[in-house]
């Protein structure tokens, strides 16, 4: 009989690459790894792995079995939600992932609203780069995530993970004011005009988008202010800029947008920004000027795990918690 939880180290391995790695994700040895494989290879009675020097490969036999990993896993994922729909009443840990705009603008509502209808449930948010959610939630350290992508940066589709999208935004070419682009209007007057219910959209949310590689070129001698590499959102501005004919040169890796929005406002350079993330007062010294492009969120769980009352519960208090301004998508992925 093959073992789960070694069938989910074998996944793990094809995931990330090397022993170290998943030692490290799992928060076990690399020689406890190596054990476990090797009588995970005893169990299956073929060979998993081809050891080549210190690099680790599967084999095919190895690539199969992770296939079937993931069907084994997800079913074990709605076996869980099964058993938590028949107990009375939501209780225990939820361990949320969410970047921090999303923490910022979309997740205290729906706490809020998650805490008044299941008392019992105790949400954990701890602040997760997109780009590392799918290895924390199949490593078992979140159980659901926000995560997002850009028209240039599209998400790749995760083994053994699903999502639901949650909203859309609009980006903007954030410049200093004192020299706005074409088509350029003011940041957006406060935080309150994102909540739910609020009367208007800002003025930074409306009116026609200008002509992307034009109003980017523009600033194609700028100094640019970007996030750090590595991010998805240092992608989406260099592939952006490299999609308007030049590669920007960047003079600051920041990776909040409130403080990349001030430096913007202290003349250090230009910058793409979502549309919630120029969120809070609004600075006279930066004028936005709407791309036509956009930043997409969804909600990501291990698959399997949609019908699972907390995260089910979760999702719906984070769709019921997003701005009206915003486009929602009518149906799940």
């Amino acid at each position: 009989m093959l073992d789960v939880r070694r069938l989910r180290l074998l996944r793990e391995l094809a995931r990330r690459g090397t022993i170290a790695a998943v030692a490290e994700a799992l928060a076990f040895s690399p020689s406890a790894v190596s054990q476990q494989l090797s009588v995970l290879e005893r169990e299956a009675g073929l060979p998993l792995l081809e050891r080549t020097g210190r690099r680790v490969r599967l084999t095919p036999a190895g690539q199969n079995l992770v296939r079937h990993a993931d069907a084994v896993l997800e079913r074990l994922e709605e076996a869980a939600a099964d058993l938590a729909e028949a107990r009375s009443g939501l209780a225990g840990a939820l361990r949320i992932g969410a970047f921090p705009t999303a923490t910022r603008a979309i997740v205290p509502a729906a706490l809020v609203a998650l805490a008044r209808r299941h008392p019992g449930l105790e949400p954990m948010v701890s602040e997760t780069d997109p780009a590392a959610v799918a290895h924390a939630l199949r490593a078992g350290d979140l159980d659901v995530a926000l995560v997002h992508e850009y028209d240039f940066v599209p998400a790749p589709r995760e083994p053994g993970l699903a999502t639901q999208p949650l909203y859309r935004e609009p980006m903007y070419l954030a410049a200093p004011a004192q020299a706005p682009s074409a088509g350029a209007v003011r940041a957006p007057a406060s935080a309150a005009a994102y909540a739910p219910g609020a009367a208007s959209a800002p003025a930074a949310a409306s009116g026609p988008a200008p002509d992307q590689g034009a109003v980017l070129r523009a600033h194609a001698d700028d100094p640019w202010i970007t996030a750090t590499h590595g991010t998805l959102c240092h992608a989406m501005a260099v592939r952006a800029c490299q999609a308007a004919g030049f590669t920007p040169r960047i003079r600051h890796r920041v990776d909040e947008f409130p403080a990349v929005l001030a430096l913007v406002a202290a003349g250090q350079g230009v910058a793409v920004v979502p549309q919630l993330g120029g969120m809070g007062p609004a600075d006279p010294a930066v004028a936005l000027t709407r791309l036509p492009m956009e930043r997409r969120t969804k909600v990501a769980f291990r698959s399997g795990a949609a019908a699972h009352p907390a995260v089910a519960a979760f999702a719906a208090a984070l769709r019921a918690a997003v701005p009206p301004e915003l486009a929602t998508p009518d149906s799940p992925e």
